[in-house]
């Protein structure tokens, strides 16, 4: 049991590593496109934020939800019950619904303005207003995650 014990936390480490390195990474990506102001280099961005999200966030969050839940199974730790697994698991999930609730339409949104001015060459407004609101809730969703490397390496009671 301790090989599937370590096999599994290694295998949620590497879903953590993954998962966190692509929002902070496609953020500041996404940032430093708009701070361009140039349209045809904003939607290429935008099309690779919303590409990367599928690929790699969610990815990571399948690896990081299967393999801490499947640990805890195994391992019969009640993971609501154990402080630092019930916040690492809240935290997650307050992140998840973040994401699902406000990121993901904003990027979807501004994906598809992204390809109108990717052709016209202007970019309205509210693709400007939008990328304001995906920039705060997008470091909100980020911060929580991080609060979780507290939780699952000091595991304080």
């Amino acid at each position: 049991m301790a090989n599937t014990y370590l096999l599994l936390k290694s295998l949620h480490i590497l879903g953590a590593v993954i998962f966190l390195g692509n929002i902070i990474v496609t953020g500041w990506w996404k940032a430093m496109a708009d701070r361009t102001g140039e349209p045809k280099i904003i939607a290429f961005a935008q099309r690779q934020v919303t590409l990367t999200d599928f690929i790699f966030t969610g990815g990571g969050v399948a690896m990081v939800l299967v393999t801490g839940v499947a640990n805890a199974v195994i391992h019969d730790m009640d993971y609501w019950h154990i402080h630092w697994l019930a916040w690492g698991m809240w935290l997650f999930l307050a992140s998840g619904l973040i994401w699902v609730a406000i990121l993901i339409p904003i990027q979807v949104k501004q994906a598809h303005i992204a390809r109108e001015f990717a052709v016209t060459g202007e970019i309205p407004e509210n693709y400007w207003f939008l990328g304001k609101l995906w920039l705060w809730f997008g470091v909100l969703a980020t911060v929580l995650p991080l609060l979780n490397i507290y939780w699952m390496v000091f595991k304080p009671s």
